[in-house]
């Protein structure tokens, strides 16, 4: 029956994990020496994937000389070649309040289960094990362990289709240990991003990546020019107007308040990309997994 119900889960998504089908998510830089994976990692081995020569020194694996270059020059060299292994990757994904904005359509947290099911997928088909969590404020709502079992993505929609955003956001760090390895963080981060930024700290440090994808819906980005009374997502008595001549300082503040979020992320040296709920979600999600080098991030 779990079966079934993740069935029907992932054909909620179909139409994006077909346009996803090929792209693979490359490490940023080589990765910790683990299992065996697509990476490349920092060990230098006996791998297939030649990379070098080095001179031969005292206390080198004599395996790894070349032997038919010795014949031909009298000198030893050995051959360097590099290592590959996986990346365990996580995603996080904020379930607070805030998310179900606009309320008639859900449209963040739509988008949000959409790239965090896309991203799944993605990681699953690099090889990598891949994991879920979803929390609200310091509050973990649902948790999938990283695994590299093709039913990960079935297991990820299936969790995320039985939640609904809600409650008040918390600032207080998030209830779980640091994750290693890839961690990406799927949220509007209206309810603060400071244990995110710890979390992605933590996950650099060691030598990770991390990854904050800010969701925005559209209604955000341009409001309607009519007078508006609207409510505080995270605090749902609180009201305000938002009438045409505050328009452009509300324009300008949150263009200013994106702009701290986008630096406060850069600065960890995690990557930033902002997502609006009318971009399709497998295409924010191959700006995403494109490096840096090929693709202007923002």
């Amino acid at each position: 029956m779990a079966g079934a119900t993740s069935a029907v889960a992932v054909g909620d998504y179909g139409g994006i994990l077909d346009a996803l089908r090929g792209v693979r998510w490359v490490a940023r830089r080589a990765v910790a020496a683990g299992a065996p994976g697509a990476h490349r990692s920092r060990r230098r081995g006996t791998a297939v994937e030649f990379t070098e020569y080095r001179a031969y020194r005292q206390g080198d694996d004599p395996r790894r000389l070349d032997w038919k270059l010795l014949a031909r020059t009298d000198k030893a060299f050995v051959r360097l070649t590099d290592d590959h292994a996986v990346l365990p990757t996580t995603i996080v994904v904020d379930a607070s309040a805030s998310m179900a904005f606009p309320v008639a359509t859900l449209g963040k947290w739509r988008l949000a289960c959409e790239l965090a099911v896309g991203l799944t997928a993605v990681a699953q088909a690099s090889g990598d094990p891949v994991g879920l969590r979803v929390v609200t404020g310091s509050t973990v709502l649902a948790e999938v362990r990283r695994t590299t079992r093709r039913g990960i993505v079935g297991l990820a929609a299936d969790t995320l289709r039985r939640i609904t955003p809600g409650g008040r956001a918390s600032a207080a760090p998030h209830a779980h240990s640091r994750d290693t390895g890839r961690v990406i963080f799927v949220s509007d981060f209206l309810d603060g991003d400071d244990a995110y930024l710890a979390d992605a700290r933590a996950a650099l440090a060691a030598r990770g990546e991390a990854y904050a994808i800010h969701v925005v819906a559209r209604e955000e980005l341009d409001p309607p020019t009519r007078a508006l009374l609207v409510n505080d997502p995270e605090h749902p008595i609180v009201r305000r107007p938002l009438m045409q001549e505050t328009r452009s300082a509300y324009l300008a503040n949150f263009a200013a308040w994106r702009g701290e979020i986008q630096h406060a992320w850069l600065g960890t040296g995690a990557s930033y990309t902002m997502v609006a709920t009318d971009e399709p979600a497998a295409r924010a999600i191959r700006r995403i997994t494109t490096p840096p080098d090929t693709a202007q991030r923002g």
